[in-house]
């Protein structure tokens, strides 16, 4: 199976999910959540990460989590491996706990952070395990609610200043945003990919990270899915606009790899004629 699309950089922010093999519990009681908190709190301090939000689930947990020195994988390797050799001391077992690896999606921080926020900690309320955010001990809520203190690696600024700039007020507007949710779709079915949730310009960001060949490991090059590899190209109706016909058809499929038959569809060709086409613009140049 292919590996998905990893796309680190400084000041990258990620919706990051990792759940159990075979879906079985990675928690097997509250002793268990406390040690991953207590994993995260030193992945937290050596790697600089910023956590905006957290949830642990039975078999999964999820995180926000923000990285100034874009070094998400390392990071997440300490804290998943630590949190394994634990369990499994713990519960005298061996093995893996994790199936395969964390599935991190890259978030527009200004347009999506605050949605996921709110999706994050309504897990335990959509799974029907509480009824309100503030009975599942487990998450970031009470602590954004100003209900407990919380842990110290939570960072609470940005999220609260969204609401109001005195903490009482913002948590109280932090609280009726949360619980408005309830019945709003999950966000992340916006993400292109399956791996980037953001809007146009932030897309076109990473559109040029990805041409200059920045923030992923080139060892995973060729095992990145065609689908998020070229989730954030353009249409080609975007790439004919701006071109001539002949310029349209090599850069469609020679720079984003769309197929002979998609882009003789949408010229009202079969995909023989396209092909035929590149092979008279490579007989050209040569």
């Amino acid at each position: 199976m292919a590996r998905p699309l990893r796309v680190e950089y400084e000041g990258a922010v990620y919706h990051v999910t990792s759940r159990g093999n075979a879906r079985a519990d990675i928690f097997i009681d509250d002793d268990d959540r406390q040690k991953i908190l207590s994993v995260l709190a030193g992945v937290v301090d050596r790697y600089e990460f910023v956590i905006h939000s957290y949830c642990l689930m039975s078999n999964h947990y999820h995180l926000l989590v923000e990285t100034p020195r874009g070094n998400l994988s390392t990071g997440m390797r300490q804290l998943n491996g630590v949190y394994t050799q634990a369990f499994d001391r713990r519960h005298g077992r061996v093995g893996h706990i994790f199936q395969g690896r964390f599935k991190g999606i890259l978030v527009d921080k200004e347009e999506y952070l605050l949605e996921l926020s709110r999706y994050v900690v309504l897990n335990p309320v959509r799974a029907g395990m509480v009824e309100e955010p503030e009975d599942w001990r487990w998450s970031s809520y009470r602590a954004m609610a100003g209900l407990e203190d919380g842990p110290k690696f939570l960072h609470k600024d940005w999220l609260l200043s969204e609401f109001s700039s005195e903490s009482k007020r913002a948590g109280e507007r932090y609280c009726e945003f949360v619980k408005q949710g309830k019945d709003v779709k999950s966000p992340l079915k916006k993400a292109y990919g399956g791996w980037v949730l953001g809007g146009k310009n932030f897309l076109k960001m990473l559109e040029g990270r990805l041409e200059r060949g920045e923030g992923k490991d080139k060892r995973e090059k060729k095992e990145v899915p065609r689908r998020e590899r070229h989730a954030v190209r353009p249409s080609l109706k975007e790439i004919f606009e701006n071109q001539a016909r002949d310029g349209g058809i090599y850069e469609a499929v020679y720079r984003w790899g769309y197929k002979l038959k998609e882009v003789g569809d949408y010229l009202g060709r079969h995909y023989s004629w396209v092909s035929k086409e590149l092979t008279r613009m490579e007989n050209i140049k040569t």
